[in-house]
């Protein structure tokens, strides 16, 4: 027997506002050439575009009018991501937007007092969940143990996004045999702590980071860490799925101008069907994780996550990644033997593709998950 879940879908004024201003900006910005130009950068982004974004209110989109910002839901942000995703515009919004997410849903009002307004003003905050690159890993090494009045972590986080650049970490790690989360200052960290890694998709950076020695104080525990924690990483799998939607339609528009340009035996490559079925795949798989991102937005709130919000969310980072694959792989195809070479730009497509795939869950992962809660 079968579970009918949720399928609403709204796409609000607030919504279509923000889409249309951040086609804008994120065109504007991140053109290829400003793309390629950051891609051997220490930062991976540029630093004045996102004091521009700060400087448009972006930051706080989500956050609550009393720490600063405009409390628009963290659905809001779904078109903003994706605008970013379509132009492969990296900065560490998404990184600090689920860091945020977590001090929100599990922090205590002191420690959202703390933070929240320091994100809306542009600090950064990530997620330091990995203790391995097993998304579906139920369990930490990092442990967290007593010394007097004060706490001490033990274990290193793995594939930790945006480290080099972040403010604070809220780390995944264990108490007393329980899952717990708690906030690290980047100022707490050793000189050798971060140890930076070479990623397949080059717009993006993460380290790995040792958390160990640092001491921190029964203050720096968000309260409900263990119960939030499965929110906050469906969370995370929908943000990482919008910006995958966004880059599979660039990697489609790629693909069109490819394909309307250029001749082969007196013909253009675009009249053989053999290359128009593909393409018209690559927009059905695009525009299913968009209706799909979109129905999980308008389900998702600052609340505790329900089980509808859950299967939307999971079937969005499956449809995404997947969606994103196709298409990576299809424009270096399509592109033959210079699509293989490191001058063609359909190489950032595949590349985001197979970083994507893998942040927050892949989707055998999402799948597997969704049997359970769609069959009985």
């Amino acid at each position: 027997m079968t579970r009918t879940a949720n399928l609403s879908i709204e796409f609000s004024d607030e919504q279509a506002m923000i889409l249309a201003s951040a086609k804008d900006f994120c065109r504007d910005k991140s053109d290829i050439n400003a793309v390629r130009a950051l891609l051997k950068s220490d930062t991976g982004f540029n630093s004045d575009v996102w004091n521009e974004m700060i400087a448009l209110g972006w930051t706080g989109l989500y956050l609550p009018e009393q720490h600063g910002g405009s409390e628009m839901g963290i659905g809001a942000t779904i078109p903003l991501v994706e605008s970013m995703g379509r132009h492969l515009l990296s900065t560490p919004f998404i990184s600090s937007t689920i860091a945020a997410q977590a001090i929100m849903r599990g922090g205590s009002e002191e420690q959202q007092a703390k933070w929240l307004p320091a994100l809306a003003k542009g600090a950064i905050g990530t997620m330091a969940l990995l203790d391995n690159e097993d998304w579906g890993a139920t369990d930490t090494s990092c442990l967290l143990s007593t010394e007097g009045n004060n706490f001490t972590l033990q274990g290193k986080k793995l594939l930790v996004n945006d480290a080099a650049v972040a403010d604070f970490f809220v780390v995944l790690t264990k108490y007393q045999d329980s899952i717990a989360l708690v906030v690290v200052e980047a100022t707490q960290l050793a000189n050798n702590a971060i140890s930076n890694r070479t990623l397949v998709d080059e717009t993006k950076r993460a380290a790995n980071v040792d958390f160990t020695g640092v001491t921190i104080e029964s203050a720096a525990i968000l309260a409900k860490g263990a119960e939030i924690l499965p929110d906050v990483r469906l969370i995370g799998a929908l943000l990482i799925a919008a910006e995958a939607t966004g880059c599979a339609a660039a990697a489609l528009d790629t693909v069109v101008d490819y394909l309307t340009t250029r001749k082969q035996f007196g013909r253009l490559i675009g009249s053989y069907q053999s290359l128009k079925h593909p393409t018209v795949e690559i927009l059905i798989q695009m525009d299913s994780a968009r209706t799909l991102i979109y129905h999980a937005a308008t389900l998702i709130g600052d609340g505790k996550l329900s089980e509808d919000t859950e299967i939307a969310c999971r079937m969005a980072k499956a449809q995404a990644a997947e969606a994103l694959s196709f298409a990576g792989d299809r424009a270096v195809q399509f592109h033959g033997g210079m699509g293989f070479t490191y001058d063609c730009d359909a190489m950032l497509y595949i590349r985001r593709a197979q970083w994507s795939q893998h942040q927050y869950g892949d989707p055998q992962h999402h799948r597997k998950l969704l049997a359970s809660l769609l069959l009985d």
